[in-house]
């Protein structure tokens, strides 16, 4: 018996024919899985979050841990910080805008540059991936009986109220420089990497033997879970969190309106 093909409408999605009819559109979310407009997914984004975060917490804090090994000195230890950060830009930020930072996130979600519903899935990826990183050393490292240089804290000579002043300021100058150089149509993308990076080495140059230099929130909280020390981790979450969205909020004062026709990215698809 002679069977007639479907008919499609111009318009419809154009879905390989070997699809069952069966499966209604609702069955796979449009954006969790499927592309949309040559985007990449949820699913992608989380994945590239995760990973950027692992591989900015594994070898940032692994370089603590080296450091009893052979002496690398804090010259070293921000280099290494500085240098993976930029890499781990260049290898995901066209994918999840390569935030790695809920201070990051949520500043940008303040200020419209991305979308408010993609905020938990993005700090959860950003949590799983430090922890990830972070318990992935404690196993590299058994011999050294404790991974404690790998968590967040500052010195005994330094107050609760310094040491906030500290990660709010640092987390400000790094958060001021992802505006200028990520989200500002005037800048030149392809150096957004060098700069990030570049300003997260001179940050845990100068206060990483004060603070550790943390500007993350995810930072600080997975090794804390791996290393079990909890010890004033309220601060490296609100100082960062703080700084951020001040960062935010002052470089838009410094934004001005898109040329008409204008070939940028400066929206928020991320």
């Amino acid at each position: 018996m002679r069977t007639t093909p479907p008919r499609h409408h111009r318009g419809d999605p154009q879905l390989p024919t070997s699809t069952v009819e069966s499966k209604s559109k609702a069955s796979i979310p449009r954006g969790w899985f499927v592309p949309v407009d040559h985007s990449p997914t949820h699913f992608q984004k989380i994945l590239a979050e995760v990973v950027g975060t692992y591989i900015l917490v594994f070898i940032g804090c692994a370089s603590a841990l080296t450091d009893r090994v052979e002496k690398v000195g804090i010259v070293g230890i921000a280099m290494v910080w500085g240098f993976v950060l930029m890499a781990a830009i260049y290898a995901v930020g066209h994918i999840s805008g390569a935030h790695f930072n809920p201070a990051v996130t949520l500043a940008l979600a303040a200020i419209r540059r991305t979308r408010w519903k993609q905020v938990p899935m993005y700090v959860v990826a950003q949590l799983v991936g430090a922890t990830l990183g972070s318990l992935t050393l404690k196993v590299l490292f058994h011999k050294q009986g404790n991974i404690d240089p790998i968590a967040t804290q500052y010195a005994v000579t330094t107050s609760h109220l310094e040491a906030f002043l500290w990660e709010f300021i640092i987390t400000f100058i790094l958060m001021f420089s992802i505006c200028a150089n990520a989200t500002d149509h005037r800048a030149s993308p392809g150096l957004a990497g060098f700069a990030i990076g570049s300003t997260l080495l001179v940050n845990v140059l100068v206060a990483g033997p004060i603070t550790g230099a943390s500007m993350n929130p995810a930072r600080s909280i997975g090794p804390a879970v791996a290393s079990g020390v909890y010890t004033n981790l309220w601060l490296y979450i609100l100082a960062p969190l703080l700084g951020a969205l001040f960062a935010a909020m002052v470089y838009s004062g410094l934004r001005v309106p898109i040329p008409p026709h204008h070939n940028t990215t400066d929206q928020p698809p991320n």
